[in-house]
C-alpha cells in the first residue's frame, strides 16, 4: 500500500521539478528589454484614457453571458446531427423541445434589449456637456 502513494508521490514531484525546471529555464534564456511602450496597457490598440478604476456597464457582461450561454448550447447540435437517423423520433421531438427553450430564451433576451449595443455617455462626459452649454447660454 505504501508503494502505491510512493508512487503517486513521485509522479507528483516530478511534475513539480517539471514545471518549475521550465519556469526557471524561461527566465534565465528569455530576453528582458523593458522599454514604454512595453509597459503600457494593452487596451486592443486603444491609448488607455482616463481612470483604470472605472464602472463597466452592465451590458458587456450581460452580452458576453448571453452569447457563451447560446454557444454552448448549440454545441449540442453537433453530436445529435450526427448520429440522428440512429437515434429515431424520440430524439427528434427531444431535439425540438431543446430548440424551442433555446429560441424562447433568444427572444426573451432580445425582447428585455440586452442585446442591444449602444455605448452608453460616460457620466463625466455629460456633465461637462451640461456644463458647456450653460456657459454658453
Amino acid at each position: 500500500m505504501l508503494t502505491e502513494f510512493a508512487k503517486v508521490l513521485l509522479f507528483l514531484f516530478i511534475g513539480v521539478v517539471f514545471v518549475a525546471g521550465g519556469l526557471i529555464t524561461n527566465r534565465l534564456l528569455r530576453p528582458h528589454r523593458p522599454n514604454t511602450e512595453k509597459s503600457t496597457i494593452y487596451e486592443c490598440g486603444e491609448e488607455p484614457i482616463g481612470n483604470p478604476w472605472i464602472k463597466f456597464n452592465i451590458r458587456f457582461y450581460t452580452v458576453a453571458l448571453i452569447f457563451l450561454i447560446f454557444d454552448v448550447e448549440v454545441v449540442f447540435l453537433f453530436p445529435w446531427a450526427v448520429i440522428y437517423k440512429e437515434l429515431g423520433l424520440f430524439a427528434f421531438v427531444e431535439m425540438v423541445i431543446f430548440l424551442a427553450i433555446l429560441i424562447l430564451g433568444f427572444a426573451y433576451a432580445w425582447a428585455k434589449g440586452d442585446l442591444e449595443w449602444d455605448k452608453p455617455t460616460p457620466r463625466f462626459l455629460e456633465v461637462e456637456k451640461k456644463e458647456f452649454e450653460k456657459v454658453e447660454a
